[in-house]
């Protein structure tokens, strides 16, 4: 006999006080299903301080995973899919940030949540794409090493001139694909659409959009908005779940078919069962990475206040 996915996450939800939490990239049953959907830094606040729940289930890539485990040691952190990995938070390493390190000893080392647990524990702050503006402008230091995206540092850099980013050669492949060529033509189709994207876009995307912002702001932007009625969304397709169920009244255009992350999708129903039935795949890390990796995720919620 079938199994009836739903009701058996919703009974081992119960037997396990468990909570789904999922990012807003997930397919659209498992943003249905989730108890929150939000971007990194609303995910990682949840875990960190409004749940109380013994088991996170963790709709996402493996980094937010971690995250969510360094914000909550106590609790038993689950990723549905092994698999669910991120291709930017790869493009940098411990050893290899502790060389950069040693090029720049003078600079701070920031680093996005799209980033490895090994590598945050050689971090001083972490931020995300929602706050990285605010915590560049507040950390005491003129010179800062940002890992691993080359595009967000860039947008950063340009909203904060007064400090000195240094970049790291990393990106994310979904959104580092939109051109400036796809930007224009998309615009040209839909003249009456403002252009929302995500700052992971190259500074040549950003420079032709209406509004740049997380998941999240995208997201609020939309629905906030009373003078415009059409967007393009500059940003992963998940995104359009939430945007057409918050505004019915409104028309959204996703730039680019391709805007897809491949990682974000293999979570399902079914994973989401057998990794609360069978508690896969559990987040663990060792006492030394977990002690300093955390510092930087707590130093980027406090100065986030």
């Amino acid at each position: 006999m079938a199994v009836d996915f739903i009701s058996e996450i919703n009974r081992l939800k119960q037997e396990r006080n468990a909570v789904i939490v999922a990012h807003s990239y997930q397919n659209d049953e498992i943003q249905e299903l989730a108890d929150i959907v939000g971007d990194s830094y609303a995910l990682s606040k949840y875990c960190a301080t409004q749940t109380d729940a013994d088991v996170i289930v963790f709709c996402g890539v493996h980094f937010m995973a971690e995250s969510a485990k360094l914000l909550s040691p106590e609790k038993t952190v689950l990723l549905p899919e092994l698999r669910a990995g991120c291709p930017m938070a790869d493009m940098v390493d411990r050893e290899g940030l502790i060389a950069k390190k040693k090029e720049h000893p003078n600079a701070a080392v920031l680093c996005y949540i799209n980033s490895s647990a090994e590598v945050k524990a050689e971090c001083d702050v972490c931020c995300t794409s929602s706050n990285a503006v605010n915590i560049v402008r507040k950390m005491d230091t003129d010179e800062i090493l940002f890992v691993p995206d080359r595009n967000l540092s860039q947008y950063v850099a340009a909203q904060v001139p007064e400090k000195n980013i240094i970049l790291w050669d990393g990106y994310c492949p979904t959104h580092d694909r939109i051109t400036p060529e796809n930007a224009l033509k998309t615009k040209e189709k839909y003249p009456n659409a403002l252009l929302l994207v995500h700052p992971e876009c190259t500074p040549e995307v950003c420079a032709l959009a209406d509004f740049i912002g997380s998941t999240k702001q995208i997201i609020d932007y939309a629905t906030n908005s009373t003078t415009h009625k059409e967007f393009i969304i500059g940003t992963e397709m998940g995104v359009m779940y939430a945007l057409g169920n918050n505004n019915p009244d409104k028309t959204f255009h996703l730039m680019d078919a391709g805007l897809i992350c491949p990682n974000m999708k293999v979570i399902s129903l079914e994973s989401v069962y057998h990794s609360l039935k069978d508690n896969l795949y559990e987040i663990t890390l060792t006492d030394e990475i977990m002690e300093k990796a955390r510092v930087s995720l707590e130093r980027m919620l406090e100065l986030a206040r």
